[in-house]
């Protein structure tokens, strides 16, 4: 094989891999990205509430 045909050759099986696979319909990556950011954001909210709260329970323990 020469120096150009692996490359080649390399690309056409990426090709033909990816046809292969299933891909989310917009609708589906939409409310998959709307799912992650709101979880994330309930997480935000509930580790920094935690953190607050433990921060103010160790400053009146060790004061």
């Amino acid at each position: 094989m020469s120096i150009l045909a692996k490359p080649i050759n390399f690309l056409k099986e990426v090709r033909a891999e990816l046809s292969k696979v299933s891909w989310s319909t917009r609708k589906e990556l939409l409310a998959s990205t709307v799912l992650v950011i709101t979880v994330t954001l309930i997480m935000t909210a509930f580790i920094g509430i935690v953190d607050l709260a433990l921060s103010k329970f160790l400053s009146v323990v060790f004061k």
